[in-house]
This record gives C-alpha cells, structure tokens and sequence, in this order.
C-alpha cells in the first residue's frame, strides 16, 4: 500500500523566472535550495516541500508545450500550509507586497477544516494559504 505524507514538490512552468522568484521568495518567504540552470531548473524550499520553476524557453521548459495563459494552466492551484496562522499579519504582509487577497474562508484539507485564503502568483497560478485544522 502507498501513504501519501504530504506534498514533496510541484512543478510550474513559468515565463519569467525573476518576478516568480520574487514572488515565492520575497513575498512567502520560500529559498533557493538548487539551481541547474544548464537544464532551466530552480528548486525553492517552501517548508518540508519543494516548487521547482521551470522557465518555458529553458531545455525542461520546451518539453512541456505552450506557455502558461489564462487559458491553458497546468493546474488549478496548490496550497501551502501557514504555520503560525495570524490571519491580521499575513493580510498586512501580502497587503505591503501589493498581492491581491481573496477572502478567508472554512475549507477542507489534508489535516481538516480551517481557515484559508486564494491568493494569485504573477503568472496567475492560484496559491491557497492554509492555516491549522478549526479547534488545532
């Protein structure tokens, strides 16, 4: 029998690796934890998760097809649990980063209901920040 634990990494292909980087990095607070940039590979550490970027002109980045639009994403979002949740704090830090915030809401996920928000990266992707199960 597979158990799934948790996420280990996703993958997006992206068309500009600076504002990406900035956005994971400068806004969420993920690192560089490996760089291939022969092959157009970057790997954040986003918690015990990883989210490679993988620019589309890039040797990976051709393999995959068309660029990302709004009308041809490679998934419709993911969702990074936020470990302490202060809904007040997490507002004001995207608010200062000019990120555009969704409501929080009660939603199901892999430890249960409890307060999310939808946020979007600069390439559109939607990015779920999920706090602790309701009561946890």
């Amino acid at each position: 029998m597979i158990r799934i634990r948790d996420i280990d990494h996703l993958v997006l292909r992206i068309l500009d690796l600076e504002a990406m980087l900035g956005f994971y990095c400068g806004v969420l607070g993920c690192t560089v934890e490996r760089r291939q940039d022969a092959i157009g590979l970057v790997q954040l550490r986003a918690g015990r998760s990883l989210i490679d970027l993988v620019p589309v002109d890039g040797v990976l980045g051709r393999h995959g097809g068309g660029t990302p639009a709004p009308d041809r994403r490679n998934m419709d979002h993911f969702c990074l649990r936020i470990d302490p949740w202060d809904e007040a704090a997490i507002r004001a830090h995207l608010d200062r980063h000019g990120v555009t915030i969704g409501e929080t809401g009660t939603r199901y996920g892999a430890e249960g209901d409890g307060p999310s928000i939808y946020i979007a990266d600069p390439e559109g992707n939607t990015v779920e920040l999920k706090g602790p199960p309701s009561g946890g």
